[in-house]
């Protein structure tokens, strides 16, 4: 039976609640690979590598290793690792390199983490969601079981693996409250799959943009490149993305009435955050805020997408924010007559 157009990206989107249930269930089971790996103390940091959407949720993921455990943690895009070692790495540290593949093929997580072969003093592992990929057989990982995807772009997998993380992180940080922000999450989810789903469908069709700019900070500065890329890939358009105070030292020129503007609104950073939109709201942009809950002080918005969980932190918080964009970039390329599941010039996994 033949599949219709953006079918598989629909269909992938609407069912990560499963997926992050399912690594919530697999993490039980790999308490000895957290304890081993990102829970040893023996690692002075640890490092996350990925490429594409891989590298974005591990900006994600080490901000939350910093913020939940206090200590040392870094994110690089792969080749960093194998083309320009000596500029990104501290030989002379005890590190953990934490490789991040959806499908456990990315050559260049697999060249980075073969190029150190000679650093005695640094280890690696991994988290993937295919438990026979090369990868998985040439380091110990972290399994994302339902997160499994025929689509090229990333949609549940990157959820998924990204919790499963953040919950790892918690089980080091010895901090059954972060548990307990997480088990909120999985208790949210699917209703905002559901709502994610029926609003970013109506804002689409009803609207239309000459260029979209993605903003985010802390834990949500990877997903906003992330939101970027989302776009980009299942539309062909152009679309940006910048730490939303950085967007006003330069950037924010590109700025004029047909702009869309979506923040990846913070509560710890909202004040700082909502004054950039209001700026770019008097340019003429049309302004998107997601956030846990809205306010007195989001009344400027266009439209505003609450994502609850306003008691929890940032961190566990993050992917409640990306169901919304991964709706807009399948509800967009869908609009244009494309077909989200097999973008142009793109497969699941780049080679060299």
């Amino acid at each position: 039976m033949s599949i219709g157009a953006g079918e598989l990206t629909y269909t992938e989107i609407s069912a990560q609640a499963e997926a992050l249930n399912a690594a919530w269930e697999q993490l039980q089971q790999q308490k000895d690979w957290v304890a081993q790996y990102i829970g040893n103390e023996k690692y002075e940091e640890v490092i996350f590598i990925g490429s594409g959407s891989s590298y974005y949720q591990a900006l994600t993921m080490a901000a939350t290793y910093r913020k939940w455990t206090g200590r040392s943690a870094a994110a690089y895009p792969s080749s960093d690792i194998f083309l320009f070692r000596e500029q990104t790495l501290n030989v002379n540290k005890k590190l953990l390199i934490v490789g991040v593949s959806r499908s456990g093929e990315s050559h260049e997580v697999i060249i980075a983490l073969d190029s150190f072969k000679d650093v005695t003093n640094w280890d690696h592992c991994g988290i993937t969601c295919h438990e026979t990929s090369k990868m998985a057989q040439m380091t110990d990982c972290l399994l994302s079981p339902l997160g499994k995807e025929k689509s090229t772009v990333m949609t549940k997998s990157l959820s998924s693996m990204t919790f499963m993380m953040q919950a790892a992180i918690a089980l080091v940080a010895g901090r059954p409250e972060l548990m307990a922000e997480l088990e909120q999450v999985l208790a949210l989810d699917a209703a905002l799959v559901q709502k994610a789903d029926d609003v970013m469908k109506n804002w689409v069709q009803t609207h239309e943009f000459s260029r979209t700019v993605f903003l985010g900070m802390g834990a949500f500065g990877g997903l906003a490149l992330e939101a970027c890329l989302k776009l980009k890939e299942m539309t062909c358009t152009w679309t940006e993305a910048y730490g939303t105070l950085e967007f006003r030292h330069g950037p924010k020129s590109i700025i004029e009435p047909g702009s869309q503007i979506v923040l990846m609104l913070s509560e710890s950073a909202r004040e700082f955050e909502l004054k950039v939109a209001r700026e770019m709201k008097g340019y003429g942009a049309t302004v998107v805020i997601i956030t846990a809950a809205a306010g007195s002080d989001t009344t400027f918005a266009d439209l505003v997408l609450e994502t609850g969980g306003q008691s929890l932190s940032d961190e566990a918080r993050s992917v409640l924010y990306l169901p919304w964009i991964q709706y807009n970039g399948y509800y967009t390329a869908m609009k244009l007559g494309l077909n989200p599941d097999d973008p142009r010039n793109l497969t699941q996994f780049v080679e060299i």
